[in-house]
């Protein structure tokens, strides 16, 4: 955002009257009205930026609460599941709680798609994971015994992975509490994506993490690497679904590649197999936008065609974040990780139609937030797509959640 820009966009936050977070860090700057919706002491955050934070109408936004940061989750460390009322003075309605999360994808906690009151999440009980549905208007709650990670845009079907092995193989992602079964086993024929009937509890496993294994699409030597699967999400009208497949290539460096499967687990297709491929989102059917490579750039935000396996070039930006259309996929919402000295992650609008990038602001985060409990600024949009959520620490009381108002930019 050029000089002009930012005195405009300041004159008419202050026009307004809204209320401005103020940074505790000095350097963080926000360039549109901001507010944090939850507060100390305890600590708030949502996790990814491709589920649904936000209920239909926009008054309620989805969060999770804990008393601690800095470590990895402990089998007995509960966290609270609630919503923020955001016409009511941001009130937190404590809504329930799960033993079964992790710092960078929380409990997979979202609105169920489809729903205008229902909710889910992942939860432990005893040597199992499940996942509740619960009806927020009475409270009215069944549980299904599996975990989910991706849902259909129904709200009908989901699909779950193996938390286990994501928990052992990479941590910030899987839950801590049950072991692995398969520890020892390279590529498992008994693990992978499973289909769950949201109705029924019913659970089928499609697409086995050994059948991808047995491909070796890469033409690399896997005879010794260990495979495991992970962030799995659903195409926008159910027909699809993608999964990353990764493998260990030496301690604490993996390949990635991705696949897409139908939901009854034929037509497996390999969408990108460079192992340069990062953080995505489904754009329509057939198309997903992913931070990835490509024959003329090693990395850069690309549209892959799962069909016809070409690429489109995006965002020709090479540092890595989180990217999301807004509703109607004229608008694309992105983050960075923190970069150089003074750790800025920084938040932008990127313009399809006419490749114009609107810088939102930029966030310090701390050196003590790294690795698995680092905090991310995710970006998430409501429905309408006039307000984004994050989670950030630039306000001095560890990781909250904060809303921001982009309606006159989208809009304009």
């Amino acid at each position: 955002m050029d000089g002009l820009a930012l005195v405009l966009t300041l004159l008419l936050v202050l026009s307004k009257g809204t209320e401005m977070t103020e940074p505790v860090f000095p350097e963080s700057q926000c360039y549109v009205p901001i507010r944090a919706i939850t507060q100390g002491p305890k600590y708030h955050w949502f996790a990814y930026y491709d589920k649904l934070q936000f209920d239909p109408s926009g008054r309620f936004a989805l969060g999770m609460e804990v008393d601690f940061e800095g470590r990895s989750p402990r089998p007995d460390d509960v966290i609270k599941v609630g919503m923020i009322d955001l016409e009511d003075g941001d009130r937190w309605i404590e809504l329930g709680e799960s033993r079964a999360w992790c710092w960078q994808q929380g409990c997979m906690l979202q609105w169920l798609p489809g729903s205008d009151n229902e909710i889910i999440w992942n939860d432990r009980q005893g040597d199992r994971y499940v996942s509740h549905i619960m009806n927020v208007e009475t409270g009215d709650t069944r549980t299904i015994p599996t975990p989910i990670y991706t849902i259909s845009p129904d709200g009908r079907t989901a699909y779950s992975n193996d938390f286990r092995r994501v928990g052992d193989m990479r941590p910030g992602y899987g839950y801590n509490g049950i072991p692995d079964p398969n520890v020892n086993v390279l590529a498992p024929g008994d693990a992978g994506v499973w289909r769950v009937d949201l109705e029924t509890g019913k659970t089928e496993l499609i697409v086995s993490i050994g059948q991808v294994a047995a491909l070796n699409y890469m033409e690399e030597d896997w005879s010794a690497s260990k495979h495991w699967f992970n962030h799995l999400l659903v195409n926008t009208d159910g027909t699809r679904v993608e999964f990353l497949h990764r493998w260990l290539r030496a301690p604490h460096r993996w390949g990635t590649g991705m696949l897409t499967v139908n939901p009854d687990g034929s037509d497996l297709r390999i969408v990108n197999d460079t192992s340069r491929v990062s953080h995505f989102v489904w754009r329509d059917p057939r198309h997903l936008l992913a931070f990835a490579g490509s024959e003329d750039r090693q990395w850069a935000f690309f549209v892959l065609d799962e069909i016809a396996g070409g690429t489109e070039l995006v965002i020709d930006d090479p540092h890595d974040g989180h990217c999301t259309y807004l509703p109607g996929n004229e608008w694309i919402v992105n983050d960075s990780y923190p970069g150089g000295a003074d750790r800025m992650q920084n938040l932008y609008l990127f313009h399809v139609p006419t490749k114009r990038r609107v810088d939102l602001g930029q966030f310090h985060l701390p050196k003590e937030y790294l690795d698995e409990w680092r905090c991310d600024l995710h970006p998430r949009c409501d429905r309408q797509g006039n307000r984004l959520c994050i989670d950030s620490v630039h306000g001095g009381d560890g990781r909250q959640i904060y809303l921001l108002d982009i309606s006159e930019i989208v809009n304009e």
